[in-house]
């Protein structure tokens, strides 16, 4: 059994355990995380195993990376994750999947807006910085809905390339 971080109406936000490989595995393969976020696809279980024993011996600490699954409440399903990582001169920023098949049904946004405030305050910030992929509409709107205002659309640096992206900050 992993530790709850905490829970929303639909979902239990926990630590992820090496029991949830498989799932990490799995979820990491769709088409939207190889566009969106190449560096979190696990091609292999062992890939998957490796990184999850990385995210567990972060638990401990507030230097992150610090990454949670998400846990549906009613089927007890492994649909994704929400993350803060650091990303140099002590600025955080959020990050989020949830599987193909469990997208539009608002998760995401009820992960990010539970997790933003008890995240913030465990690491000890104020602001949370939300970049992504101009083309990438979902992640647009949940930030939005979670409270993010963007400062910057166009060219910039984006997983090893330079991408149209947007980048966008929620203030405490």
């Amino acid at each position: 059994m992993s530790n709850i971080l905490l829970e929303t109406d639909r979902l239990k936000i926990t630590e992820m355990t090496m029991d949830m490989a498989l799932d990490v595995h799995k979820n990491s393969l769709d088409e939207d995380i190889r566009r969106f976020v190449p560096d979190e696809v696990f091609e292999t279980l062992e890939d998957a195993q490796e990184t999850i024993e990385f995210i567990m011996s972060q638990y401990g600490s507030t230097e992150g990376p610090l990454i949670y699954a998400l846990i549906t409440k009613e089927d007890d399903k492994n649909i994704g994750y929400v993350q803060l990582v650091p990303i140099g001169d002590g600025k955080w920023e959020i990050g989020y999947h949830v599987a193909k098949q469990y997208t539009k049904k608002g998760y995401a946004t009820e992960a990010v807006s539970a997790f933003l405030p008890v995240m913030a305050d465990k690491v000890g910030v104020s602001e949370v910085y939300g970049i992504r992929l101009l083309e990438n509409k979902a992640s647009g709107r949940v930030l939005e809905k979670c409270g993010f205002e963007t400062f910057f659309t166009g060219e910039g640096p984006y997983h090893d390339g330079v991408f149209e992206i947007s980048k966008s900050v929620w203030k405490k």
